[in-house]
């Protein structure tokens, strides 16, 4: 039986559900003021991505015309919540561990998935011809990182439960376990071509610099979010927070979630969680130009791809 501690509070409390909200907007409000810093810019300040959801909150949804009322307005909203939902399946070692029917693995690479889903509906069904190029660029992309990202996750679930005396755990709470007693990930050699492989997939999931092309503003003015405004644009935007906080914390999860225990263990995940957004998100969109789409879907073929065959091998012959 699942109760209210291990199921729904996640949900409405710190550290998790909304609590990873109010972090990821902070998260993109230290990428603006950092990225300023590195452009001799003064910048925004922290809390504007909070002035800017409350502005949309009181502005008009424009439904184009043309465009199905029922779903073009119902997409945020599945965005928005799929991501509440997978923020809570993030456990925080001597802090937070979600239910066990609920911490899998697989749940949450089928919840990441949601976001590029939902945002290739937006475009298609918005009736716009930028949102329709968002949607076949935003499928390039996901067809691209989706292989690295299950070569990852294979390689991390092979090398816990075979280490176990099994074949393969897909239940976060236990590969969170099993490093806090023999050591985190990211200091075995053997696993840096996984840990390498999830820091060139991130950029690209998160649609960051010189991976956002099916949202640049540039070129096709946003894409599949180009006719959204108001509330719904708002929770595009908390889907974006919210799934910032997801893909990185799934980062420190699979290869250094150990910690303290209380305050303290939430106070250093939110530490490991700043120091990935800032050198994985800020420097390198600062640092780069956008890729052209078949550049970088070639790029996943060839380099994440390969690392990851790498990581899994390793580990197969190592076991």
């Amino acid at each position: 039986m699942w109760d209210f501690s291990t199921v729904f509070a996640p949900l409405v409390i710190f550290p998790l559900g909304l609590g990873a909200l109010l972090f990821g907007l902070l998260l993109k409000g230290v990428d603006r003021i950092v990225a300023a810093r590195l452009q001799r810019r003064v910048g925004p300040p922290l809390l504007q991505p909070f002035f800017d959801i409350i502005k949309l909150m009181r502005k008009e949804t424009m439904v184009p015309e043309g465009a199905p009322r029922v779903l073009f307005l119902a997409l945020p909203a599945a965005g928005a919540g799929s991501m509440l939902l997978a923020a809570a399946l993030i456990p925080i070692a001597g802090v937070y561990h979600p239910a066990a029917m609920l911490g899998d693995l697989l749940v949450l690479l089928y919840l990441l998935t949601i976001p590029a889903v939902v945002l290739m509906l937006a475009g298609s069904s918005s009736g716009s011809v930028y949102g329709a190029i968002g949607f076949s660029r935003e499928m390039a992309l996901v067809l691209a990182y989706e292989g690295p990202l299950l070569l990852v996750l294979a390689s991390v679930a092979m090398k816990t439960g075979m280490a176990q005396g099994g074949w393969v755990t897909f239940s976060l709470p236990e590969i969170v376990r099993y490093q806090q007693q023999h050591g985190a990930f990211l200091l075995d050699p053997w696993m840096w071509p996984a840990v390498a492989t999830y820091l060139l997939f991130f950029p690209a999931n998160l649609g960051i610099p010189p991976f956002d092309i099916p949202e640049a503003e540039s070129e096709v003015l946003e894409g599949p979010l180009l006719e959204y405004s108001g509330p719904a644009l708002a929770l595009f935007s908390m889907m974006s927070a919210l799934k910032t906080v997801v893909v990185i914390g799934l980062g420190i999860t699979l290869f250094f979630p150990t910690g303290p225990a209380g305050i303290a263990g939430v106070a250093v995940f939110m530490l490991k969680c700043l120091v990935l957004f800032i050198l994985g998100k800020t420097l390198l969109r600062t640092a780069v130009g956008r890729m052209r789409i078949d550049q970088a879907f070639l790029f996943y073929l060839k380099w994440p791809e390969l690392l990851g065959v790498i990581s899994l091998v390793t580990v197969i012959v190592r076991a």
